[in-house]
């Protein structure tokens, strides 16, 4: 596409891109308020999907949809950069869309799962591969008491363990989750690094980017949402310092390197500029004057 194109396309999806990218900050956030699961053990946590199973589809979809959002943030940025620079890699447009919707069909299937292992460990049908003295002995190691109580806690957390294992579509939410994570450290940190280098980013909120990425698989997510609601400002032209120029421009507009800026720093003031040889000398208009005749050296003898 010309300039012009990309300009007017870019214009054209910054409305839509920065609120999609502000529901899903939304939603995740919203998460933490509708989720109402709770238990200290994996026994407890199943016996309360069981009991809230509307608060686990809710929160579930929320995820999902949240996650399916980000393709918009994330395409966004990359075609702008792509636009700017024949250096990123057109390919891993795919990626990009593809590691969010993962992450949201894993969403969709743990839901499925987790209500599937929570309804066996209620009918009593899921096993603890866990016998009375191994559970026995990992109680007085642990110096629990009293001791009947914390062997048949330990019995039912090893049945809800095997329940969740044995829940028909936790391999695929597993699966898919796994793959979605790794697929959006991957998508993050190349969009923000090209991002940065074509100057669409500033270097800190490049790097934070790119440092984000990996940490969202530590769980560190709600740094994240920082970062998303940053760029949803920044896509609308509302941040502070205002939009960097690559933007308005176009086309690339590196930041200078700290050499660079080292340099511009040391240049001479605006007083100097006009001079390409170095300062002007003013003419001495003495030099104007014809010289006076060397005086005589009067002779002795």
């Amino acid at each position: 596409m010309t300039r012009a194109e990309t300009l007017e396309q870019e214009s054209r999806w910054a409305l839509p891109v920065a609120v999609a990218t502000l529901i899903s900050v939304a939603l995740i956030i919203g998460v933490r308020f509708v989720n109402s699961v709770s238990g200290d053990g994996d026994a407890e946590v199943l016996r309360s999907i069981h009991e809230n199973g509307g608060s686990v589809t809710a929160t579930g979809l929320m995820q999902a949809v949240a996650f399916a959002l980000l393709v918009f943030p994330l395409v966004y940025l990359f075609r702008a950069a792509r636009a700017r620079s024949p250096q990123v890699r057109s390919q891993l447009i795919g990626l990009v869309v593809v590691a969010p919707l993962f992450l949201a069909l894993s969403a969709g299937f743990a839901i499925v799962s987790q209500q599937e292992a929570a309804d066996q460990f209620v009918a009593g049908e899921a096993k603890s591969t866990l016998t009375k003295s191994e559970a026995h002995e990992e109680c007085v190691e642990e110096d629990e008491s009293p001791l009947r109580d914390c062997e048949t806690t330990k019995r039912e957390d090893d049945e809800a363990s095997n329940a969740r294992t044995e829940a028909s579509l936790t391999p695929f939410a597993t699966g898919l989750g796994l793959a979605g994570g790794l697929g959006l450290v991957v998508a993050l940190f190349y969009t923000c690094l090209w991002a940065m280098r074509t100057g669409l980013l500033s270097r800190f909120w490049g790097s934070l980017g790119m440092a984000l990425g990996i940490a969202t698989l530590f769980g560190l997510i709600i740094f994240l949402m920082v970062w998303l609601v940053y760029f949803a400002l920044l896509v609308l032209g509302k941040v502070p310092n205002g939009r960097p120029p690559a933007w308005a421009a176009g086309e690339a507009v590196p930041w200078p390197t700290p050499g660079e800026r080292a340099a511009a720093e040391l240049e001479p003031d605006d007083g100097w500029d006009d001079f390409e040889d170095g300062p002007r000398v003013e003419p001495d208009d003495s030099e104007d004057e014809p010289p006076s005749e060397p005086r005589k050296r009067k002779q002795r003898g």
